[in-house]
């Protein structure tokens, strides 16, 4: 079966069917968004069309069903995120045209060595390292460059057309470690901060459960990608002898190099101190990203030629999308709907189970900011209502909205990944979704034995 020809049709039916369905409690708006939600699914999934034209359809196809208007449609256009990605591929543009990459990444090789399961080592560490302190977008779009390099140097054929297993484990390893090293800390990714901000939980003390799950995580990222996708190369093309050499060749750092590393510094600062300083982290994006054309670093045709104004289109019509769902009541009627299907005395963590479930399957086509929003505080009331910790259920779905591995849509990391050409949706899907399931079970693990001291506070 040619699952790209059925996909427009059987999206139609299933999204038709749904609307036609009784769903009691929840107004027509609220139903064609869940309609919609599901014709976007299966869209996105099958491929049926370009990504970014399945978002134009949800634009238009809003006002239509009568779920919003189409000035509020585009609103998703308008979401921080969407600068933040487009400030991060300028940035990483810069430093790769700066030189700087170059040399990072030969030091690297340098000192971790110079086969394929060390430089996958290298992809999922140094990106999940970053994001514990930066965005996850910034940081894996840090390292694409540094990635593409490393692909090159072991002489893979056709990466760009998904012919390279390397390649698949290389850019879905930095992807999945971006999201997973966001998870050691509380400013590592927005969930966290809400979840941080209604449970009050010290930032010390939210790092001894999620330093562990991090790291259990990348080892597991680390390890189950080089199984998944055994690499059809062994080692850069000469060995050490070729790092050894281009070290050589690079001699001592450029004045451009110098320029882009400060800048570079400069910004993850700023990202560090954004709680100090009141600025957004997709301000900080831009301020680092105009710094490369002032410092005559880029010019204007390099940062056309590296954004893809595609991937820039579909995230944002998966995120008008969210708002439709959020905006309509569609996303907290499915989670109500799906909470009153446990009965009247579930335990605890059949209930954080269930909820960490939601908020995974949501945030595949939602920002995870916004669910993030709408899931704490109920867990928070949750809680209460059982006279529990307050952290009990607000904790564990924060840390849900940010297991998105599974499809393009449901990160910008994994949408940019996609982007590559390198992976296809159903290789994203076969890798994410394991490795979600064990997300779950180290989260609840984790939380309730080390980290109960932090959620009972």
């Amino acid at each position: 079966m040619d699952f790209k020809k059925l996909g427009f049709p059987l999206a139609i039916i299933v999204a038709v069917i749904i609307m036609l369905l009784p769903l009691d409690g929840l107004n027509m708006a609220g139903q064609m968004s869940i309609a919609l939600l599901a014709f976007a699914i299966i869209m996105w999934v099958s491929e049926a069309v370009h990504l970014a034209v399945t978002s134009l359809i949800i634009l238009f196809i809003q006002p239509i069903l009568g779920i919003t208007s189409f000035p509020d449609a585009v609103i998703g256009f308008a979401n921080p995120i969407l600068f933040l990605m487009i400030g991060g591929f300028i940035i990483a543009e810069g430093i790769r045209k700066s030189g700087l990459v170059e040399r990072l990444t030969y030091f690297m090789l340098d000192k971790a060595g110079t086969t394929s399961t060390r430089g996958l080592f290298v992809s999922v560490f140094s990106t999940g390292i970053l994001s514990a302190w930066i965005e996850n977008v910034v940081a894996f779009a840090l390292v694409i460059p540094i990635i593409r390099e490393i692909i090159n140097l072991m002489g893979c054929k056709e990466a760009d057309k998904g012919k390279s297993n390397f390649a698949k484990a290389m850019i879905l390893g930095a992807s999945f470690a971006s999201l997973a090293g966001g998870l050691a800390t509380e400013i590592g990714t927005a969930p966290n901060l809400i979840a941080a901000a209604y449970t009050h939980i010290p930032f010390a003390e939210w790092m001894l459960f999620g330093v562990p799950l991090t790291v259990i995580m990348l080892i597991a990222i680390w390890k189950y990608l080089g199984w998944l996708f055994p690499s059809e190369v062994k080692e850069i093309i000469g060995g050490k002898e070729t790092i050894n050499k281009k070290i050589s060749i690079l001699g001592r750092i450029t004045k451009a190099e110098k320029v882009a590393l400060a800048i570079l510094l400069f910004t993850i600062v700023l990202w560090i101190t954004a709680s100090t300083t009141g600025l957004d982290s997709s301000s900080i994006a831009l301020i680092g990203a105009s710094l490369f054309f002032v410092f005559k670093i880029l010019d204007w045709d390099d940062a056309q030629k590296n954004i893809d104004w595609g991937l820039i289109l579909f995230f944002g019509g998966a995120l008008s999308l969210g708002n439709a769902l959020l905006n309509t009541g569609a996303a907290e009627w499915l989670i109500n709907d799906l909470l009153n299907l446990l009965g009247p005395d579930p335990s605890v963590i059949l209930i954080v189970a269930i909820l960490m479930l939601i908020g995974i399957l949501i945030t595949q086509v939602m920002s995870n900011v916004a669910l993030a929003a709408i899931l704490v505080p109920l867990s928070v009331t949750l809680a209460q209502s059982q006279s529990l910790p307050i952290g009990t259920y607000a904790v564990p779905v924060a840390i849900a909205c940010s297991l998105s591995f599974m499809l393009p849509m449901a990160d910008p990391t994994v949408a940019m990944a996609y982007g590559t050409g390198f992976v296809k949706i159903k290789e994203i899907f076969k890798a994410g979704a394991p490795l979600i399931l064990l997300g779950v079970i180290l989260a609840i693990i984790l939380i309730f034995t080390i980290g109960q001291p932090a959620i009972s506070a």
